[in-house]
């Protein structure tokens, strides 16, 4: 659906993952066409290619963490600085089944879509105790909702 709406709204797509490290660009590309409307993936999963990647300001991340609604959205307008594409989201988290604390617990992913010339969108879930797999297949889901929804607007 993702393809088809993007491709009919002539808009190109590119991506920013860390946490699912490429699983929403390899989604975006089982489609056939998508060559049409996918214009790139950046997979940043350490803190130094998403500084060095798309730019994310190393003061987000020291004072938010790499997981964070800042570090989100500096993805995502970085994906689009550094591409020709229309419309990004990105994706950081943590999937387990370690590194999460009381304050950023497994499960935890930020997501954000960006429109060039438009607004930032930022949304959190909590997808709790699951399996790294299906943590990462959720937050797959999230983000091909986010481009939907984004190409819509």
């Amino acid at each position: 659906m993702v393809i088809v709406n993007a491709k009919n709204a002539a808009m190109m797509i590119v991506t920013a993952e860390s946490c699912t490290g490429g699983l929403v660009s390899g989604a975006l590309t089982e489609i056939a066409g998508a060559s049409d409307v996918f214009e790139r993936g950046f997979v940043t999963y350490s803190n130094a290619s998403k500084v060095e990647a798309l730019g994310v300001p190393a003061e987000v991340i020291a004072a938010y963490g790499a997981v964070s609604a800042e570090t989100a959205r500096a993805m995502a307008l970085g994906a689009l600085e550094r591409s020709a594409a229309d419309i990004s989201v990105s994706i950081t988290g943590i999937a387990g089944p370690g590194g999460g604390s009381v304050e950023k617990p497994v499960g935890l992913v930020h997501f954000a879509s960006a429109r060039r010339g438009g607004a930032v969108v930022h949304i959190e879930r909590r997808f709790g105790p699951l399996s790294r797999a299906d943590i990462r297949a959720a937050a797959v889901d999230q983000a091909l909702d986010m481009l939907l929804a984004a190409i819509g607007d």
